[in-house]
């Protein structure tokens, strides 16, 4: 669907004025939205996690682990999939956050994948510029993310932060000079991008961030040392087809959440940059911008 389709349907969450700076900008961040019950109930959920996590000595299905992990000091970078970890994150990405997604993608929603990122007192933490649509390519863009701040979010323990306008632009080669899948932009690159317009999406707990797949957006390290949970679902129109094995499948990829499927794909001209073949699996950003991937995901499709 194009922008003036999408927007001629009527509001469910956002504004009118909201809906067209996502089209306009490439994102949109709106303070407070979620309800303080919901909210309660995910963070509580969430501190159980952390608990958990704290007995694991590496990175495996549920939980993807930091160097220095430990019961006395966690360094949890991700809570793998929360959408089938716990019924309370696959209702939370069915709800309100789903006609937010209605909103921007159009009345027939697909829900992609879901991942709960978190920021530590930790030089490690930084997640460098990218774009999310190398990761997996679909017909059309209408694609994106929305992420829930479950901690109040300033600059003191990592926004995120987004580049305006960028979905527009060309979209970057995520590899490095030797082939290797590296999900950023090589330092060359990111030395770039003009931050004069960058904003950092922050605000308190139930505060969300949306951002297409194509816009550049990265976060800085944290300052604090209490960890800053980032719950992010992503969501994609259903004329939007994926053309590459998903980076890291839950058992509800691909899930009507609003509407319904349709049988026609809408194709955008413009190119995307093919990913590794993430059939034998994948971690998470972190270990790939850190290197840690690269012998798993060094080849292409």
């Amino acid at each position: 669907m194009t922008p003036e389709e999408i927007l001629a349907y009527p509001a469910r969450v956002l504004t009118q004025a909201q809906r067209e700076q996502y089209f306009e900008q490439g994102y949109v961040g709106v303070e407070s939205l979620v309800p303080q019950d919901v909210l309660a109930e995910v963070q509580a959920v969430t501190d159980a996690f952390m608990d958990a996590s704290r007995q694991e000595t590496e990175s495996g299905n549920t939980f993807d682990i930091g160097p220095g992990h430990g019961p006395e000091s966690p360094v949890l970078r991700r809570l793998k999939r929360p959408d089938e970890q716990h019924e309370t994150y696959w209702k939370f990405a069915q709800g309100i956050i789903a006609d937010v997604a209605a909103d921007l993608v159009g009345p027939n929603v697909v829900f992609h994948h879901s991942k709960l990122n978190f920021k530590w007192f930790d030089e490690s933490d930084t997640v460098k510029w990218h774009q999310d649509i190398q990761f997996f390519p679909h017909t059309n863009y209408n694609v994106l993310t929305i992420g829930c701040y479950l901690a109040d979010t300033d600059m003191q323990n990592g926004p995120l932060a987004v580049k305006p306008g960028s979905h527009n632009q060309p979209l970057f080669d995520q590899y490095d000079k030797d082939g290797n899948w590296t999900g950023m932009l090589s330092d060359e690159d990111a030395a770039t991008i003009d931050m004069s317009d960058v904003p950092y999406l922050m605000g308190p707990a139930g505060s969300i961030t949306i951002h297409n797949a194509r816009t550049l957006h990265f976060s800085p390290s944290s300052k604090s040392p209490v960890p800053r949970p980032l719950l992010l679902n992503c969501y994609t129109s259903s004329d939007a087809k994926p053309y590459t094995p998903h980076p890291d499948p839950s058992s509800h990829t691909y899930e009507i959440v609003r509407g319904e499927h349709v049988k026609w794909a809408s194709h955008d001209p413009r190119p995307c940059q093919i990913p590794p073949d993430w059939s034998g699996g994948y971690t998470s950003i972190y270990a790939a911008q850190s290197g840690e991937d690269q012998a798993e995901a060094g080849g292409m499709m």
